[in-house]
């Protein structure tokens, strides 16, 4: 607030923030009314008796008025509304050759007496009969009697006992399972609850493969080898690399998947087909050679999914090698045919004269004055040879160089 607004109250009657209270009101205990209560050995009667048996309990009583009303508990008697039928509706509709007269009205009254218990009313009913087939009649009569009670079927036909027929059959298999399975032993739950898991695992991957299978994968065609026949020297193709399942998946040719259900070694021919059909029949036959060094089977002779995959792996791996050795070939050539070609275009070599002639070798003797007689013969036929030759003309010597002396 303002320092003018807070003037003009004269700081008196302004409302507080929060409000307050005093501290002596909060120990003070709140004012109660004051009841006089009692419990009083009083009599009652319930509408679920129709005796009117008077009984007694106790009752709480507040300031002296004692409750009133039905009985508590009556609203929990619940009766079930058994059908009647008449002397006309009997004859008409409700004869059974395995059922008298006799037998169904007392079913119908023990019924109506204990309510559909009807472990109860067989052990009540006077004659031999089983809990299946008690219920069978009173549930068949019941149904006859709506049907031809009514104007039209539609107006049963939503009904539980006319939409519901009973089953004796089946309600006795239901015991017998019920009962088989309340006297199993721990061993058994066991063994029963892995088999459960191990179905419940199968029906995930079955469900897993079925969503790769209809995710639309590639056709086999892509992932067709390269034929080795047709490889040139020149250039140098590898087959694309793919995962085995995902191969295995995408080879599967259509008409198959339309089946849905088909031998897998039909399946396997018309894969490892898809898979060679690029390559010619030599190559199949090197690729089957192959397998039968390696000592594998043409065709698995347990052929699972997993087995098959790996079958068509190894195939495919066989005709990448025999790519590759195709293709070392053809280089190897091709470096041979380069050094052919390198050896005829180089210049012919000079021929030898004969001073390159090697000469005999002489060895030397060493006569008694210490001299070497072949140098010294050999140098005296040197000389032998300028005989015949004119000599050479006398050259003047070479003044000599005075000295300081002279």
């Amino acid at each position: 607030m303002a320092s003018r607004v807070y003037a003009l109250t004269g700081g008196v009657g302004m409302a507080p923030l929060m409000p307050t209270i005093e501290a002596s009101h909060l120990k003070r205990r709140p004012a109660a009314e004051k009841e006089k209560v009692a419990w009083q050995w009083l009599p009652f009667t319930s509408s679920a008796r129709t005796d009117n048996l008077q009984l007694y309990h106790w009752v709480r009583v507040v300031n002296g008025v004692p409750p009133t009303g039905d009985y508590q508990f009556a609203k929990y008697n619940k009766k079930v509304d058994v059908l009647k039928y008449t002397d006309e509706e009997y004859e008409k509709y409700l004869i059974d050759p395995a059922w008298s007269r006799e037998e169904t009205d007392q079913l119908f009254e023990l019924c109506e007496r204990f309510d559909l218990r009807f472990i109860v009313i067989a052990d009540r009913f006077p004659t031999s009969r089983s809990v299946e087939d008690l219920k069978s009649r009173y549930y068949s009569v019941s149904q006859a009697l709506l049907i031809h009670r009514a104007r039209s079927f539609d107006d049963v036909s939503g009904n539980p006992l006319v939409k519901d027929s009973y089953d004796a059959a089946h309600d006795t298999e239901r015991k017998r399972a019920l009962s088989a399975l309340l006297s199993q032993t721990k061993q058994q739950e066991r063994k029963d609850a892995e088999t459960l898991a191990e179905a419940k695992r199968i029906m995930e991957s079955r469900a897993a493969s079925k969503t790769v299978d209809e995710a639309g994968m590639p056709s086999s065609s892509d992932n067709a080898m390269v034929p080795v026949d047709g490889v040139s020297p020149l250039t140098s193709t590898h087959p694309p690399l793919t995962h085995p399942n995902t191969a295995a998946n995408s080879s599967i040719p259509n008409s198959l998947r339309a089946l849905r259900v088909y031998l897998r070694t039909h399946a396997l021919d018309q894969m490892v087909q898809a898979a060679s059909a690029s390559a010619g029949l030599r190559v199949i036959k090197r690729v089957d050679q192959t397998l039968q060094d390696l000592g594998v089977n043409l065709k698995p002779k347990v052929p699972t999914k997993a087995v098959c995959v790996e079958h068509l792996e190894l195939r495919n791996e066989i005709l990448t090698l025999l790519n590759l050795q195709k293709q070392l070939q053809n280089k190897e050539a091709e470096v041979s045919a380069n050094r052919e070609s390198s050896f005829t275009e180089a210049p012919s070599t000079p021929k030898r004269s004969n001073r390159d002639i090697d000469r005999p070798f002489v060895p030397d003797t060493v006569g008694f004055t210490g001299e070497r007689a072949g140098k010294r013969d050999h140098k005296r036929k040197n000389t032998g040879r300028f005989i015949d030759a004119p000599p050479s003309p006398p050259q003047s010597k070479r003044p000599r160089k005075l000295k300081g002396s002279d």
